[in-house]
């Protein structure tokens, strides 16, 4: 898997690599960088040319942060922190499943979703990879203004968003999707649990939502997004 898009969402401080599958984004503080997720096994050199191609130094990036176990959102992770010696976060749930000490959780899935899991299956499955902060809801960590972590289970037991409000930017990972309408994410271990933790992301009214598949939101962010949670889902 390649990364073969960048989309610049904020200019100068928000941008979106783009994979075959997915999504990770670089957020870009003045003399910091913080990846949220990291896209598949095998991509780092490519997320590392991508911080090139900004004019920006890979050096510089502190910490990775991933919003859940996913191997489409983990699997590069492990490389890039060793490269670049950056710091991993994930929340204490998930954190034994990137480490490869417990299995990834399975979900429930209604039979619209097989063929699109299966699809996810094809990709390169992650390596086990350290974490080496463990968060909880309501923790902030130092980039973006002050960046919230928020608990959003459902999708897997320690998914995350994670909140700029400096910036009125919200990251959903998968909880939320945004390809070809804002929805409910797929592939859910707890569908009810995922519905509360989409309310509760929305009820944050962000300028900006950034989905872990799907272009970002920019415009009308927080009226889209309400609207979305009382929509009924696909079956």
């Amino acid at each position: 898997m390649t990364l073969f898009e960048r989309v610049e969402v904020v200019p100068g401080r928000l941008h979106m690599l783009r994979f075959p599958i997915g999504q990770a984004y670089l957020w870009c503080d003045d003399e910091a960088l913080t990846p949220i997720d990291a896209g598949y096994a095998g991509s780092a050199p490519e997320i590392e040319e991508a911080i090139r191609s900004l004019g920006l130094r890979p050096e510089l990036l502190e910490r990775i942060v991933l919003t859940h176990c996913h191997r489409d959102h983990v699997g590069a992770s492990g490389e890039l922190a060793a490269r670049l010696g950056a710091e991993i976060v994930a929340h204490r749930l998930d954190a034994p499943v990137i480490r490869g000490e417990q299995p990834v959780p399975e979900p429930v899935l209604a039979d619209w979703e097989l063929p699109l899991y299966a699809h996810g299956l094809t990709a390169p499955e992650a390596p086990p990879t350290r974490v080496d902060r463990e968060v909880e809801d309501g923790e902030v960590l130092p980039f973006g203004g002050g960046a919230v972590i928020v608990h959003s289970p459902g999708h897997t037991p320690g998914s995350i968003g994670v909140h700029l409000p400096a910036r009125g930017v919200l990251f959903t990972g998968d909880c939320v999707a945004g390809v070809g309408q804002v929805m409910q994410g797929v592939f859910n271990v707890d569908g009810e649990q995922a519905a509360s933790s989409f309310r509760r992301l929305a009820e944050l009214s962000p300028s900006i939502a950034c989905f872990g598949h799907g272009d970002p939101l920019t415009r009308d962010t927080a009226r889209i997004l309400g609207a979305a949670t009382t929509e009924p889902q696909p079956r």
